[in-house]
């Protein structure tokens, strides 16, 4: 029998708008409407959906989502809360409602605190941004232990027992980060290394990938100094501008996380732009003005919209229609965007 997955799947629409259009409750592109009813005649698609989606909504039920702070820092999450808001009104038809919280890189204990909050708020499932900190780790193993819904997003705990997982490969976005500056570098640089906090897994696991494929093939490109940032753009501009005062020798920067701006200003500040081939990530309009710029050679997108969007939509899923995801690991497309591009 089809279900609405698979209709939606092939029209390229979520299972809301399916929802909507069978339902007859409007809201959808007539384009859209046509194209959703054409495919579910043609699979002969029949359900009680109605009877269902009425007992969905009566449940009431709340999912909370406890992300990183959206700052001037770090722009990139202000398109992760664009995504959140986006599939809360959509899953408003169903009764649903998403309480969102933020907490900072380098309060683990916070986190905590607002897991608790959104448990004594009756939440029937989290998604969150998580910390890469004991405390953290083993809150979360406790409530999944006990059947409770977690989805990670952005970044992962993957021992934690969550359900699922929804981002970038940050291991592979770290390899990609190494083939693109052995490309824009013609094979030789000295590169400067500027990451983010060590409490979030993905920024290791990017410089992981990155080393990796120096090691295995990129013999020309060499790690010459680092420093951290905890994505703070006043922090990143210090730490840039003392790499690149101690390191003179380098010729290329990867910046693994956020504190973009901060980092291109101390590079314009020692008057070394269009000197230094750069890697970023992510595509706010900050960074995309600085690769107008000719400031960032290259950067890495990760979508943020669908990391917002996509784990409350598998909370919807598992706890609404009690639909386990297919996967554990739903990987965002790694885009890379240059000047040309954009």
């Amino acid at each position: 029998m089809a279900t609405i997955k698979e209709i939606a799947n092939l029209a390229g629409v979520s299972r809301g708008t399916v929802d909507r259009v069978l339902n007859k409750r409007g809201q959808v592109n007539p384009e859209k409407e046509k194209k959703i009813l054409e495919i579910a005649k043609a699979l002969n698609y029949t359900s009680n959906i109605a009877g269902k989606t009425l007992a969905v909504r009566k449940k009431l039920l709340k999912f909370g989502y406890i992300l990183m702070s959206a700052t001037t820092s770090n722009p990139y999450f202000l398109d992760v809360v664009e995504g959140i808001e986006s599939q809360a009104n959509e899953l408003a038809d169903y009764g649903v409602s998403v309480e969102l919280r933020y907490a900072t890189l380098s309060d683990p204990t916070l986190q905590v605190k607002l897991i608790d909050e959104l448990l004594e708020l009756g939440v029937s499932g989290i998604a969150i941004t998580p910390i890469n900190h004991p405390l953290v780790s083993e809150r979360i193993k406790q409530l999944t232990k006990e059947d409770f819904p977690i989805v990670t997003a952005n970044t992962d705990l993957p021992d934690s027992g969550r359900i699922a997982y929804v981002g970038s490969d940050y291991f592979r976005s770290g390899q990609t980060a190494a083939g693109l500056m052995h490309i824009i570098c013609a094979g030789k640089a000295k590169v400067g290394v500027v990451i983010g906090s060590p409490l979030v897994l993905c920024h290791s696991e990017r410089l992981a990938g990155f080393k990796q494929r120096i090691q295995q093939e990129y013999h020309g490109l060499e790690i010459v100094g680092s420093e951290i940032n905890n994505d703070d753009d006043i922090e990143s501009y210090i730490v840039t501008k003392r790499l690149l005062e101690t390191h003179p020798e380098i010729d290329a920067l990867y910046l693994v996380a956020a504190g973009v701006v901060g980092a291109c200003r101390a590079v314009a500040d020692l008057k070394r732009k269009g000197q230094l081939r750069i890697v970023s990530y992510d595509a706010t309009p900050q960074t995309v003005e600085l690769i107008k710029s000719n400031t960032i050679t290259v950067s890495i997108t990760q979508e943020p919209f669908v990391q917002g969007a996509k784990p409350l939509e598998i909370l919807f899923d598992y706890v609404g229609m009690n639909l386990k995801p297919e996967s554990d690991l739903f990987y965002t497309t790694l885009g890379i965007v240059i000047k040309d591009n954009l």
